[in-house]
């Protein structure tokens, strides 16, 4: 049996998360296609075709994919507010989210 995680392991495991979700912004940032849509746009267009359905881990990862995003974006979603796990263990976008999308339809 191991013993349990230390304070100091704890905060080991944070930075590596961090240290990993940087090297995947950066490969993404590399691999960017100049003509794919600014991210923005991927971000609006992403919440629309999410719409209110919950979904699940594999169709909301699917989905990050189709609009340029890895799935490990999802997590940062879910600190942020945008994302949110239910009971029913699916992934459903937040009041947050879909207020944000309804301001950017509004005319300036």
């Amino acid at each position: 049996m191991e013993p349990p995680p230390t304070p100091q392991a704890d905060r080991i495991a944070a930075a590596l998360r961090q240290i990993s979700a940087g090297f995947a912004a950066l490969a993404d940032a590399v691999s960017a296609d100049p003509a794919e849509p600014p991210e923005e746009d991927r971000h609006r267009a992403l919440i629309t075709e999410w719409g209110e359905q919950g979904l699940t881990r594999a169709e909301a990862s699917a989905l990050f994919r189709k609009h340029g995003f890895s799935p490990q974006a999802a997590g940062g979603w879910v600190r942020g507010d945008w994302l949110e796990v239910r009971g029913d263990g699916r992934r459903y976008l937040t009041e947050r989210s879909l207020r944000w999308r309804a301001e950017q339809e509004e005319p300036e």
